[in-house]
């Protein structure tokens, strides 16, 4: 019997299946990702259409700290900075 390998592209692509939106950076820290601007290519090779808006970086923050513990530094203006967020369309 072997051991199921954990496979950080195949469970990212499957959170985006489920409807989840999912920002580079939780791509990296919740999947462990390495590159999540490659997976998204590959996604629409296989013929997914990616869709992605801005969003502020406290709602991405907000995300990830319901899974993990992510601080920001102090002097970083966090609700102030925008970020990418990328979900698959229907």
């Amino acid at each position: 019997m072997t051991t199921p390998t954990y496979m950080p592209a195949m469970a990212l692509r499957e959170h985006m299946l489920e409807g989840h939106r999912v920002s580079l950076l939780e791509a990296m820290l919740l999947f462990g990702v390495q590159n999540p601007n490659a997976e998204m290519a590959r996604m629409k090779r296989d013929g997914f259409l990616i869709k992605s808006e801005r969003a502020p970086m406290a709602r991405i923050l907000r995300r990830l700290n319901e899974h993990t513990l992510c601080k920001v530094p102090a002097a970083l203006p966090y609700k102030e900075i925008h970020m990418r967020e990328y979900w698959i369309s229907r």
